[in-house]
């Protein structure tokens, strides 16, 4: 089986040294009207290129821009888009993390491109692959509130973001990323709307040109939903082995149709896993992948970590591929 080494998605935005907490430091003085909306650019430009580094130095095959610019996984997106307002802070699922709610306030649109200069910055900077990353659509709807029915429900505001969101996976497409990550968390906690997140998935699909469009799903064990899931109309599904004890023996028995990202290094625990055991993992995991092909990466962004920390589970993926490698020999 081919191994491909991939970070996930985010990437700590503040280390130990002063140079890594540029990007709070100019917040903290724009904030007390030292420093404006400029210098905070700059700063996120600086730390999007350390994190770019930084991937590449480990080793990585495909890479993202860290989402360094993301004040958190909901606001980043539907901030941007038209009918929505900001509001208050909640926790984003079990984490330590918390998001700025969405109020839809009129039917969500997107009236100006939303990653497509992220993209283009980080690719410029980047010897590798950089693989884009869009929270989805039923992920947002699920963590927006409904101002006064002002777009007709919950439904109308999935198929809201789901246009939108198709939109900028065309323009992602046409400024040329050659993948892009879909995160759908919150199918695990409400996979009786299975049914809705593939119509979302379709849509977008639909536009992703001769890009490769990734789900990923974390948080929750997605083994009872692992058939469902090979029929998406996705060409990568990136899954989070930490929540489910029975994942890899699901892989085995039943197969795969498609190429996999196996999120067996924990991207929220700081211990690194025994290569030897993720090793086994992953010989058991080849024998019913039929595409021949997977990525290792991290089960979900590595913003929970410690920048250190983060590092090191980066440079864990490259040893463990190497020991695997040596054991296939």
């Amino acid at each position: 089986m081919e191994l491909l080494l991939a970070n996930h998605s985010s990437y700590p935005r503040i280390g130990g040294d002063t140079d890594q907490q540029l990007l709070r430091r100019t917040i903290t003085q724009r904030d007390k009207g030292e420093k404006d909306d400029a210098d905070v650019r700059a700063a996120e430009d600086r730390l999007t290129e350390q994190a770019l580094a930084e991937q590449s130095a480990a080793g990585l095959d495909v890479v993202t821009d860290g989402l360094i610019r993301w004040y958190d996984p909901i606001s980043h997106l539907a901030g941007k888009l038209a009918g929505v307002r900001i509001n208050g802070l909640l926790r984003f699922f079990d984490t330590n993390c918390y998001f700025r709610q969405p109020i839809v306030q009129t039917r969500p649109q997107r009236t100006k491109p939303l990653l497509v200069d992220e993209f283009k910055f980080a690719q410029a900077r980047s010897s590798q692959p950089v693989k884009m990353v869009l929270t989805g659509p039923y992920t947002l709807a699920r963590h927006s509130m409904e101002e006064s029915g002002g777009a007709g429900g919950f439904a109308k505001v999935l198929e809201a973001y789901t246009v939108a969101l198709a939109e900028e996976v065309g323009a992602l497409a046409a400024a040329g990323a050659a993948w892009i990550q879909v995160d759908e968390p919150s199918l695990l906690k409400q996979p009786e709307d299975f049914s809705m997140v593939e119509r979302s998935l379709q849509a977008l699909a639909a536009r992703k040109g001769s890009a490769q469009l990734a789900l990923a799903v974390y948080f929750g064990d997605p083994a009872p939903i692992y058939d469902r899931l090979q029929v998406l109309p996705v060409d990568l599904l990136v899954l989070d082995f930490t929540y489910s004890p029975h994942l890899v023996e699901t892989v085995a028995t039943r197969g795969t149709a498609k190429t996999l990202g196996l999120g067996l290094i924990d991207g929220r625990n700081t211990r690194l896993e025994d290569p030897a055991q993720v090793v086994r993992q992953l010989e058991k995991i080849a024998t019913g992948a039929k595409s021949g092909r997977a990525w290792l990466t991290p089960s979900c962004g590595l913003e929970y970590l410690p920048r250190d920390r983060a590092q090191q589970k980066l440079h864990h993926l490259v040893a463990i591929k190497k020991t695997f490698l040596g054991s296939a020999a």
